[in-house]
């Protein structure tokens, strides 16, 4: 499965890249397994999305909880809770 991910903020100005497309393994279809499986990548991987940090998650630009379903050719965005005053 291919999907687009996007970061944004302080993900974004973690990993120091804001876009990048993914082959995804068969076992990673949900956003949690996805977010697994990225934090398989190394110290800060791991620590944006090994859950001690709250990172928020859109499919195809609308928000979504951690077990939907990711689906071939969707555009999965991350980015940190918002906060407004």
């Amino acid at each position: 499965m291919n999907i687009k991910v996007l970061y944004f903020a302080r993900i974004k100005e973690s990993v120091n890249y804001s876009t990048e497309d993914i082959v995804l393994p068969a076992e990673v279809s949900t956003i949690s397994t996805l977010k697994s499986f990225l934090a398989q990548r190394g110290a800060v991987w791991a620590d944006l999305f090994n859950g001690k940090q709250l990172v928020r998650a859109a499919i195809n630009h609308e928000l979504v909880d951690d077990m939907m379903t990711i689906n071939d050719g969707d555009e999965v965005a991350f980015f940190p809770p918002v906060t407004g005053g």
